[in-house]
């Protein structure tokens, strides 16, 4: 049985595969936002863990809760999903740092929160959408995430007074195929695969790493993932820790 590496040559190695790579694509998902702040979905402490109401998380971020019982949505929605202070962490600026250097060429998020672009990411695919973008559910004015936040009850557009709906992909709704499109062609030309966050159980995302051809994938997660035998290497340590320890190597 082979040694189980420390966690110093685990970020020696990191360091080492992507000083070797030239088109790395991320993908990520809650976990890197659990050190901003940002509540995660099915750990003891997650969103689905957490009692609401009369009906389970699950059901109230369902496109047909969204349409059916939408000021319930919106109470669950803003005291649980928006966190509008939230500042990017380590995890996010490392991604951004390796984007500047010419390494990465595209973050690939599971999540609606932004904070790859407040920490600087340029190139982000946002496969769930964000909650940075709202829109009326009849003209398709947009509106921005103080918006919604400010309007007390169901937010309704200025201009036709019809409801607004979050830019997010809620249960039971569909990928943007376009940017599906996008994602894949990033990942077909990618050298290097990092994810980081994400226990890879939730479809159609965890599927992305199946598009990957390159021979170098990378995974940070606290816990274990569904493509763990696939990796060449495994860090399950905080996200932060790991981007600030890696940071220090290219300084």
């Amino acid at each position: 049985m082979a040694k189980e590496l420390t966690f110093e040559e685990k970020i020696n190695a990191l360091y080492k595969l992507i000083d070797k790579s030239k088109n790395i694509v991320v993908l990520t998902g809650a976990g890197i936002s659990v050190p901003s702040g940002i509540p995660d979905f099915r750990s003891a402490s997650g969103l689905y863990s957490t009692p609401y109401g009369n009906y389970p998380p699950e059901v109230m971020i369902s496109h047909d809760f969204f349409y059916e019982h939408t000021e319930e949505f919106y109470r669950f929605y803003k005291e649980k999903m928006l966190f509008p202070k939230a500042k990017a962490n380590p995890a996010h600026e490392c991604l951004a740092s390796l984007e500047k250097m010419g390494k990465l060429k595209a973050v690939i998020t599971q999540n609606i929160d932004g904070l790859h672009q407040k920490g600087g990411s340029k190139t982000v695919y946002e496969i769930h959408g964000s909650v940075h973008r709202n829109y009326c559910t009849r003209c398709g004015k947009f509106f921005d995430l103080n918006y919604v936040m400010k309007y007390d009850g169901i937010p309704k557009c200025d201009d036709c007074r019809a409801t607004i709906k979050p830019d997010v992909v809620l249960y039971g709704e569909s990928l943007d195929q376009d940017i599906l499109r996008k994602v894949i062609r990033a990942i077909d030309d990618a050298d290097m695969f990092i994810v980081i966050g994400t226990s890879l159980v939730v479809y159609p995302a965890a599927g992305l790493l199946d598009y990957f051809e390159g021979d170098r994938i990378v995974l940070i997660n606290k816990g274990q993932t569904t493509y763990d035998q696939r990796a060449d290497l495994i860090i399950n340590e905080d996200c932060a820790k790991v981007a600030e320890e890696l940071m220090k190597k290219f300084k």
